[in-house]
């Protein structure tokens, strides 16, 4: 009985999650998996292999003689085929790599100086780094639109300020540089958070230990404080880099006609276009490439861990 009651327990505490896992992650995957196998139908969508009449009877039209009717390998051989998708990849993995570089450089010494400040300020300072949250994505987006905007006041300020040394106005606005912006400052948060939590629980004795015997401060950064940070910083650059490879809001509103991203792609493929099968395969591929990098860096960790 004893063993049952754990078993039990165990199952109500891990069944919810696992079942969210499985209807909202395994299942659409699975499907998005079966589409990128398909036809796209006439009018958008996938072409159907059950059709129902007026009367309300079912007809399977896949079988044995037309399966190739309904089901092909093109979507992926369009997508070796064409550089252009491997060209927006490799975009993308630039805007959400230097995202991620910006993010570290930005976060880990706000990071520092919260984790380092009296515990009232402490709170308040974390209170101020998720208070963004509290406010509509799309929302802050558009703000961004209007601070970068032609007739915005920093706009109006900088042009001003480059005309002292003869520099042409500049417009930030539908441009990569306000891509990034939106980037860093949309993921920024996510970075500042792992950094906070690690960054707290480092033991000041340590930092203490190694100026007594004769190490200036940036030893005592890169010797103590950085390594012992890593896991605060892999922790965030996994929570900014996959969110930022796929976004594809930000590029439409803040960026021009050439800062599209493979998120942008694949929207438009299943909203403009509605080509949801190579929809799908860009989806799987982005996915794919995702699991690669999240492996190479596993693999790399392990290895530092041997050497270590």
């Amino acid at each position: 009985m004893r063993n049952l009651s754990t078993r039990f327990s165990r199952w109500l505490i891990s069944g919810p999650p696992l079942l969210y896992l499985l209807i909202f992650f395994a299942a659409p995957s699975l499907i998005m998996v079966f589409a990128a196998f398909r036809i796209p139908g006439d009018y958008g969508g996938l072409v159907p292999m059950v059709q129902t009449d007026d009367a309300g009877h079912t007809q399977v039209l896949i079988n044995a003689g037309n399966w190739h009717d309904f089901i092909t390998f093109e979507n992926f051989g369009r997508f070796f085929e064409d550089s252009i998708y491997a060209q927006l990849f490799l975009k993308s993995f630039w805007y959400a790599g230097l995202t991620t570089v910006i993010c570290i450089v930005l976060a880990y010494p706000l990071a520092w100086l919260i984790a380092r400040s009296a515990k009232k300020t402490r709170d308040l300072l974390v209170l101020l780094v998720i208070l963004p949250f509290w406010s509509n994505f799309l929302i802050r987006v558009y703000a961004w639109m209007i601070i970068l905007g032609p007739q915005s006041y920093f706009s109006i300020g900088l042009n001003k300020f480059l005309a002292l040394f003869g520099i042409a106005p500049v417009t930030m606005l539908f441009s990569e540089f306000a891509v990034i912006v939106g980037l860093v400052y949309v993921h920024l948060p996510f970075m500042v958070l792992p950094l906070y939590a690690n960054l707290e629980k480092h033991d000041m004795a340590l930092l203490d230990a190694a100026q007594d015997l004769g190490a200036n401060a940036w030893q005592r950064f890169w010797r103590i404080t950085w390594p012992l940070s890593l896991p605060g910083v892999w922790a965030g650059t996994a929570l900014v880099f996959i969110p930022a490879l796929g976004m594809f809001a930000i590029p439409d509103l803040l960026g021009g006609t050439d800062t599209g991203m493979i998120g942008n792609l694949i929207k438009q493929q299943f909203l403009d276009s509605r080509d949801w099968p190579f929809g799908s395969t860009l989806s799987i591929m982005l996915t794919l490439a995702v699991l690669l990098m999240a492996a190479i860096a596993g693999w790399a960790g392990s290895r530092k861990k041997e050497r270590a």
